[in-house]
């Protein structure tokens, strides 16, 4: 994976230390953590999945890890948003997490965009990136993500989450499989958005806290995989995840006639 990162990706020795574990797994090994350090990441949303997602990412040592969330912390937010503490309540989320990844590893540069994504600025957001995890929770950002992501050429690892239930794919419909036929896109899946209205928001229905960091942690690890050039990505797969039933199921979905 190319990778928009121009400076220095050695290991410092504090940083060997840091990532033994994966530098001992031989598919990964110090070439793929360097890769990691030299990676800039985007998260959409620092909420539900990306808490976890954005915790994960800056665990493992990427380098740069972009936030684009324009909200605050609330009280309701703490039962998921794991990112967040109590003591963060009414302060933006981008700097609550920010402070968070600080916390958790200083090695990580946090860039926070304090917008809501949209239009007018999503394409200049995603070109700054290799990647992009989308947390989003609402349907027309869902779209502009996977719309704007084909359209830069960017990875995208796209999750949601229903009461008890949810869902992970990785979008790269700019590319081909290895017998050459161009990969689906999200409109392969889903060609259409719900009608309004149709599908209930998580403040309506609810959602329990600990699948949010199942299917955020999900998210992570595609990234991971898709930095480090290792195993196979969810292209072409949708993950479906039922907590109440404890069960993983893979729906294979191909490009369609659009």
């Amino acid at each position: 994976m190319e990778t928009h990162m121009t400076t220095d990706a050695t290991l410092a020795p504090s940083e060997i230390a840091r990532y033994a574990r994966h530098i001992v797994l031989p598919e990964i090994g110090g070439p793929g953590q360097q890769k990691l350090k030299a990676a800039r990441v985007l998260v959409i949303g620092a909420g539900g999945l990306g808490a976890p997602a954005l915790q994960y990412l800056a665990a493992a040592g990427v380098g740069t890890l972009g936030i684009v969330d324009d909200d605050v912390v609330s009280l309701s937010n703490l039962q998921r948003q794991v990112i967040h503490v109590t003591a963060d309540i009414g302060r933006p989320k981008v700097e609550s997490a920010a402070a968070a990844i600080d916390a958790l590893n200083p090695h990580v540069k946090v860039v926070a965009h304090a917008v809501r994504l949209g239009p007018a600025n999503a394409d200049a957001l995603f070109r700054q990136y290799d990647l992009v995890v989308d947390g989003s929770d609402n349907f027309d950002t869902r779209y502009l993500a996977a719309d704007t992501a084909e359209a830069a050429g960017v990875a995208l690892v796209t999750g949601a989450v229903g009461r008890f239930d949810g869902s992970v794919t990785v979008l790269k419909p700019y590319g081909t499989d290895a017998e050459g036929h161009p990969n689906p896109s999200y409109r392969d899946l889903f060609p259409e958005p719900p009608p309004p209205g149709t599908v209930p928001t998580c403040a309506e229905a609810g959602v329990l806290g600990a699948l949010t960091g199942v299917i955020g942690t999900l998210q992570a690890m595609e990234a991971i995989k898709l930095v480090t050039g290792i195993g196979e990505p969810l292209i072409g797969r949708l993950l479906l995840y039922d907590a109440l039933a404890a069960q993983f199921n893979t729906i294979r979905y191909r490009r369609g006639t659009r």
